[in-house]
């Protein structure tokens, strides 16, 4: 079995720590190793460590959840705009409407026969759990979709941290789902009615499984990622890093990573055909997208040109802080490359970094777009993880309310979508 390290944090990637969890298949132990474990103690002991598993994970959620729902209650001064409508905001309402209504058939045209954008833009996996949702509870189409926000995103948050505690340790792994649920700015979209909770829970899931060598469960979510999310290309270029890295080491080809490579390729492709053949157009889905909210890749341009506007024409400090938050973004990405990091979710988090500055789109969107990368808060975390805990908790808990306080700000004041 591998040799725990006395530094977590310092640890290569797929190390068992000191405190981590052994991945699955680490090695088998001799029968005479030890005695026999009583069945009751080992029954307790399993317990223990799946209540291990889960009590970091959820007791963020709680804590994130709480506190960004008060802090966004505090900034909420508009009359006649409750938290609730908050958390239905901007593009909610197109979720909501495709679980309600589903989508159309046909492209929609302005008042001048322009091309306009519609629902068919939205990836349906989200709507989906959605209808499921208030199928199953009985909560109306909108409450639903913010329960089931709440439900993915506390999947998410179990999935990283018991992702990153196999890579890093428990004490970075936990670090990181705190920085990544309060002090992230724009993190309150994870308890918005948004598709990025689930897309975050289906790429932490799929990379888990796929650092657990369960190769056909990581091509599965990984294409019920690509149903959720355009993005989710960052998450089957990972499983296919994975699967080749697997193959590599074991020097020859395996069934189940080469299956699972074309397995996590399938769900974009799906649902572009679908539309595709729906609109009886093969672009129609770039061209909705480009209508509604001039989206598309131009290697970056536009985020160029956002800088110079941001650095010196921009009057409000929104345009600034995006500048900065992203540029920092950038910066602790490219660290993330010299830290020891699992290769698979060093390629993951970089692509779903680079498609946020390399597609055109508002630049009040940008931070949105990198929450589920998580790659460049490790280097962050992995420091706070070796720091005395007096400076861990107050840097995490000015980080915390910097995050609330800036999602909320987003959310209440500024004018725009976010």
């Amino acid at each position: 079995m591998p040799t725990p390290t006395l530094d977590p944090a310092a640890a290569p990637p797929g190390t068992v720590t000191a405190d981590a969890d052994p991945p699955s298949g680490a090695g088998t132990v001799p029968e005479d190793a030890a005695p026999p474990v009583p069945s009751g103690r080992w029954e307790r002991g399993r317990w223990e460590a799946r209540t291990r598993a889960v009590l970091p994970a959820a007791a963020v959620y709680a804590v994130a959840a709480v506190l960004h729902l008060v802090v966004l209650a505090l900034m909420n001064r508009s009359a006649g705009a409750t938290v609730y409508d908050r958390l239905l905001a901007w593009d909610a309402q197109h979720f909501v409407s495709i679980a309600t209504e589903g989508y159309p058939d046909h492209f929609t045209h302005g008042p001048e026969g322009e091309l306009t954008g519609n629902t068919l833009a939205f990836f349906p996996l989200f709507p989906l759990a959605v209808r499921a949702v208030h199928g199953l509870t009985g909560l109306g189409t909108e409450t639903a979709a913010i329960v089931t926000a709440h439900l993915a995103f506390a999947a998410a948050l179990f999935a990283v941290h018991n992702l990153l505690a196999r890579l890093h340790g428990r004490r970075t792994a936990l670090v990181a789902i705190v920085l990544l649920a309060l002090a992230q700015p724009m993190a309150l979209v994870y308890f918005m009615a948004y598709s990025e909770s689930l897309f975050l829970a289906l790429a932490a899931a799929a990379l888990l499984a796929a650092h657990r060598r369960a190769w056909l469960t990581a091509g599965a979510f990984a294409a019920l990622a690509g149903l959720t999310r355009p993005v989710a290309a960052a998450v089957a270029l990972a499983v296919a890093v994975a699967a080749a890295h697997q193959m590599f080491r074991a020097r020859r080809p395996a069934f189940r990573p080469m299956a699972a490579v074309p397995l996590a390729c399938a769900g974009t492709p799906a649902y572009l055909l679908w539309v595709g053949d729906r609109l009886h157009r093969p672009d129609a889905w770039f061209l909705i997208q480009a209508a509604g909210w001039d989206t598309h890749w131009d290697s970056g341009a536009g985020f160029a040109e956002f800088l110079g506007y941001a650095f010196t024409r921009a009057e409000g400090w929104v345009a600034v802080s995006t500048a900065v938050l992203v540029l920092a973004s950038l910066g602790c990405t490219a660290a993330a490359w010299g830290t020891p990091t699992w290769p698979p979710l060093l390629v993951y988090g970089t692509a779903v970094v680079l498609v946020a500055v390399g597609q055109s789109n508002y630049y009040h969107c940008k931070l949105r777009m990198l929450l589920p990368a998580v790659v460049f808060l490790i280097p962050l975390a992995r420091a706070l993880a070796r720091a005395r805990t007096r400076t861990l908790v107050t840097t995490l808990a000015c980080g915390s309310l910097f995050g609330c306080w800036y999602g909320a700000y987003m959310l209440t004041t500024w004018p725009y979508a976010i």
